[in-house]
């Protein structure tokens, strides 16, 4: 159990500079910027088992940076945003990240923990991990937002749900549960500024949800807050256009685009260097608008 952090009144000074320093410098980029995707384990939905040795992922950490990522995202658990995931012990992630998160903090760029668990997020913040991207928005593990709060670091808040219903309003859950999250942030004392919302394609949504979270994204602008997408090789893309996942990218791109001209500041891809190029390319066209 972690020990709970001090109350919000008493959380003073400023953010740890690694993360918060390097959210607001790339925020202030005049493009979208690329979080890179490294899976380092055995059953994600797109890439499952192809870096989980450590000299495999080290090696695609070190690609996706020359490719131009701006962050690396590194997760040792599979969400699986569509069903049937493995329950992975804080023990066993560790053991996947240990040999490879920190030779990627070596290479410069920020790096990211994509972890629901509170124990794996302080590990890798103690490690350099400048930033936390957690799937649940600080619901899932109750000790998470205490974590972040007493590390100071930037926290990605991802809305996601335990099962799809094509009933719901999903825009307006969506908006509920950020509205969750951000009063947890609070209790614990995480500065606002140091927080991106994440409307979670592919989580807890039909298809057709995740579309309408990417047409309507504009719509959680009245947060104030940055917007992050992560639509590369979603399902959705599947059911407008047939396509096994690493056969997405046109799909990826397509919805990382939109996304992106409805305000996601952040886009998060496994196909860097084309996600590199179509970002740069748009902004610079829309520069000459």
């Amino acid at each position: 159990m972690i020990a709970a952090s001090p109350h919000a009144s008493s959380i003073s000074g400023p953010p740890s500079r690694a993360g918060a320093d390097a959210l607001a410098g790339l925020l202030g980029l005049g493009r979208p910027v690329v979080m890179g995707i490294l899976n380092v384990t055995p059953d994600s939905f797109s890439d499952g088992g192809a870096f989980l040795s450590s000299s495999a992922a080290i090696a695609h950490a070190a690609q996706m940076a020359t490719e131009g990522a701006d962050i690396i995202d590194i997760g040792a658990e599979s969400s699986r945003p569509y069903g049937n995931a493995v329950a992975v012990s804080a023990e066993e992630e560790l053991r996947r990240l240990e040999p490879v998160l920190p030779a990627a903090v070596r290479m410069g760029r920020p790096v990211s923990i994509d972890t629901m668990k509170a124990g794996v997020a302080t590990w890798a913040l103690d490690h350099g991990t400048a930033i936390v991207n957690d799937v649940w928005g600080l619901q899932r593990d109750p000790d998470m937002a205490d974590v972040v709060a007493r590390h100071r670091v930037p926290v990605i808040v991802m809305h996601n749900r335990d099962a799809a219903d094509p009933q719901i309003d999903i825009m307006a859950d969506i908006a509920a549960f950020f509205e969750r999250s951000l009063a947890i942030a609070a209790r614990a004392g995480i500065r606002r500024d140091l927080i991106v919302l994440d409307p979670g394609i592919g989580f807890g949504k039909t298809p057709e949800q995740s579309m309408t979270a990417i047409a309507r994204l504009d719509r959680l602008k009245t947060f104030g807050l940055p917007l992050l997408v992560g639509a590369s090789r979603k399902r959705f893309i599947d059911t407008v256009s047939p396509a096994p996942p690493d056969r997405r990218l046109g799909g990826s791109i397509a919805a990382h685009i939109l996304a992106a001209g409805r305000g996601a500041a952040i886009i998060r891809a496994h196909d860097v260097a084309a996600t590199v190029q179509a970002m740069r390319v748009m902004a610079a066209i829309g520069a000459n608008a």
